[in-house]
């Protein structure tokens, strides 16, 4: 990875943690949807990056936004189990031709239907661990169900909305 991406992918871990922590804390839907944008950073990282350094990624992004939530740990262990999957998912998503090198994962890169494909499952594991350890001791499975599925349709939404705006299509040198 150059310095200038390195310095890019630094910037954009900055400002999805500044954004989540000071924006999106205190966004709920409805009481039960909470958006977690933080994700779409590890979501988004080069397809070539191995899995250990991505659940390094997962586990201090969430440790950060464990200390401004209080969540004791949830957001870094549901990122370290994002990264610990995300390269087996992208691997079952591989398309015909293969993955262009240093082509990031994003919406505007792959397509809205091979993204859709993508992103869904990784943050429905993601949300459906972090709401799991945050019921764990109480034994209401519906609120976790709806929790679980709000969350996940307003992070992929939100998410969605964030990379169509903000990000542009990688060109293939």
């Amino acid at each position: 990875m150059s310095s200038g991406a390195l310095l890019k992918y630094s910037g954009s871990f900055i400002v999805y943690f500044l954004i989540q922590v000071f924006i999106l804390k205190d966004l709920v839907l409805f009481g039960y949807a909470f958006c977690f944008l933080y994700v779409f950073f590890i979501l988004s990282l080069p397809h070539e990056l191995p899995t250990i350094p991505l659940m390094l990624i997962g586990f201090f992004m969430g440790l950060l936004i464990d200390l401004f939530y209080d969540s004791l740990g949830m957001h870094a262990a549901s990122g370290v189990l994002l990264g610990f999957i995300r390269n087996s998912w992208i691997k079952v998503n591989t398309p015909t031709g293969g993955y262009d090198d240093n082509v990031p994962p994003t919406l505007l890169n792959m397509g809205f239907g091979w993204f859709l494909f993508y992103c869904l499952p990784l943050l429905l594991v993601h949300h459906g661990l972090f709401f799991y350890i945050d019921s764990l001791g109480t034994e209401v499975y519906l609120p976790l169900v709806i929790r679980v599925v709000s969350s996940t349709a307003f992070t992929f939404i939100l998410g969605s909305i964030v990379q169509a705006i903000f990000y542009r299509k990688e060109r293939v040198i």
